[in-house]
């Protein structure tokens, strides 16, 4: 019924380091997935360089691939 409040997630000033796990989970669902844009209200170029930093903490493990299970 009512558009949702972008959520400023970060200003261009702030630097995305894939080691910062817990600012990067702000990022991601319960499940896992990355927020898109339209909800973190971030730039292409920042949504992009923040899919990255994401993809590269998962291939490090320090961020899992996906939530806990429901089983």
């Amino acid at each position: 019924m009512f558009p949702e409040r972008r959520r400023r997630g970060i200003d261009d000033s702030t630097p995305i380091d894939f080691k910062d796990v817990e600012w990067l989970r702000r990022f991601l669902t319960e499940s896992g997935r990355i927020l898109p844009r339209r909800l973190t209200g971030n730039s292409r170029r920042r949504q992009r360089q923040l899919a990255l930093a994401i993809k590269r903490a998962r291939h490090i493990a320090l961020l899992p691939y996906a939530g806990p299970s429901s089983l």
